[in-house]
């Protein structure tokens, strides 16, 4: 029953940090990141209990909160063109290169890991 209340508590530790990063992530305004990305991201509920973070311009998804981390969920990117460009970092994948925003988070979507769940308190040692 104990390790119930631990595992329930570590569940909800993690969703909270999860909430806070997003949440600081809709402050940064379109500085950073094209708020568009963001929202269309955060819409999709499966993407939204994962780890988001931002780097030159890109969303970067993660099942685990700390570091090193699996990069095994796909990173958007804007393409200077237009359209987006969606890549799997841990093995170089481009998954695909949509249009719009909506069609790029349903290519992340559908090509989540098997048993992607929400992010954890922990690395990829702890997956």
């Amino acid at each position: 029953m104990k390790q119930k209340v631990k595992e329930t508590e570590d569940l909800t530790r993690s969703a909270e940090m999860v909430a806070a990063k997003w949440s600081g992530l809709f402050n940064l305004g379109d500085d950073l990141i094209d708020s568009a990305m963001l929202r269309a991201a955060y819409a999709e509920p499966r993407l939204r209990e994962l780890f988001p973070t931002v780097s030159h311009g890109a969303l970067y998804l993660s099942r685990c909160i700390r570091y090193p981390r699996p990069h095994d969920v796909g990173a958007l990117f804007r393409r200077g063109g237009g359209g987006f460009m969606v890549i799997r970092q841990s093995d170089g994948t481009v998954l695909g290169e949509p249009d719009t925003v909506e069609e790029a988070v349903a290519l992340i979507v559908a090509n989540l890991p098997e048993g992607c769940g929400p992010a954890i308190d922990g690395s990829v040692e702890d997956l």
